[in-house]
C-alpha cells in the first residue's frame, strides 16, 4: 500500500510542476482508495501545498495577484463549508462524493472548451473561486474549478500555472485548518516511516517535473492529466459506491 501511495503522490506532483495543477486530480481518487475518504484527503491537500509551495519561487513573476485576490476570497468561504462537509459526513458517501465531483468538474472543464463565448469581470472568478474552495476541501481536488474559469476565461498558460500556486497553498492550508481542527487535529494513520517515503516521493516528481517541464508540450502533459483523473475518479466512485450498498 505504501508503495501505491508513493506512486500517486509522485505522479502527481509531476503533473503539478509541468501543468500548474493536477496533483489533486491524480493522487486524490488513489489516496482514497487507499487510506480511505478522510485521511486520503488530508493527505492530499498536505502534499499539494508543499508541492505549490517548492514550485512558488519558480513561476514568482508570472503570478496574477489580482486575478489571485478575485478567486482566493470566495475559495476561503467554500472551503469552511467543504470542511464542515468532510468532517460529517460518512467514508462511503464522501468517497462515492470524491469520484462523483472529480468526474463532472473534468466532464465540465471539456464542454467549456468546445464554446466560443469568453467569459469577462469579477462574478466567474467568484463563482470558480467558491466551487473551488468547496471541493479541495470536501474532496481534495480544487483544480478542475479552476481548470473551467482558466479555459472560459482563455487564461494564458504562463499566467495562470503561475497564480495557482500561491492560491493552492491559500486554500489548501485553509482545508487543513479547518478539517484537522474539527477531528481534535487527528493526522492521517500511516504506517511508521511512510511520511519519509511521502515526501521522497513528491521531492522525485517534483524533481522529475523540472526536468521534463519544458520538453513535454502543455496539451500532451493536460491530456494525460484528464485521463488519469477519470479513471481515478471512476475508480473512486465504484469502490465507494461498492462500500456504501454492499
Amino acid at each position: 500500500m505504501l508503495l501505491a501511495v508513493a506512486v500517486s503522490v509522485l505522479v502527481g506532483a509531476l503533473a503539478q510542476r509541468i501543468t500548474g495543477m493536477g496533483f489533486a486530480l491524480i493522487a486524490a481518487p488513489a489516496l482514497v482508495i487507499l487510506l480511505g475518504p478522510f485521511d486520503g484527503v488530508v493527505l492530499v491537500n498536505l502534499c499539494a501545498v508543499l508541492s505549490s509551495l517548492l514550485i512558488l519561487p519558480r513561476v514568482w513573476r508570472h503570478i496574477e495577484w489580482q486575478r489571485f485576490g478575485w478567486l482566493v476570497v470566495p475559495a476561503l468561504v467554500g472551503t469552511a463549508v467543504g470542511a464542515l462537509v468532510a468532517a460529517r459526513l460518512p467514508g462511503p458517501v464522501l468517497q462515492l462524493g470524491v469520484g462523483v465531483l472529480v468526474v463532472v468538474a473534468l466532464t465540465v472543464s471539456l464542454a467549456v472548451t468546445r464554446t466560443d463565448h469568453v467569459a469577462t469581470g469579477p462574478v466567474p472568478a467568484i463563482v470558480a473561486g467558491a466551487a473551488s474552495g468547496f471541493m479541495n476541501a470536501s474532496a481534495g481536488v480544487g483544480g478542475p474549478a479552476l481548470s473551467v474559469y482558466a479555459v472560459a476565461t482563455r487564461w494564458p498558460q504562463a499566467g495562470f500555472a503561475a497564480t495557482a500556486q500561491p492560491y493552492f497553498v491559500v486554500i489548501g492550508v485553509a482545508s487543513l485548518v479547518g478539517k484537522l481542527g474539527a477531528t481534535g487535529w487527528a493526522l492521517p494513520e500511516l504506517e511508521p516511516g511512510a511520511w519519509p517515503l511521502v515526501i521522497g516521493a513528491l521531492l522525485v516528481g517534483l524533481g522529475l517535473g523540472e526536468l521534463l517541464h519544458k520538453r513535454i508540450p502543455h496539451h500532451a502533459a493536460r491530456i494525460a492529466v484528464i485521463v488519469i483523473a477519470y479513471a481515478g475518479g471512476i475508480a473512486a466512485m465504484v469502490d465507494g459506491a461498492l462500500k456504501l450498498w454492499g
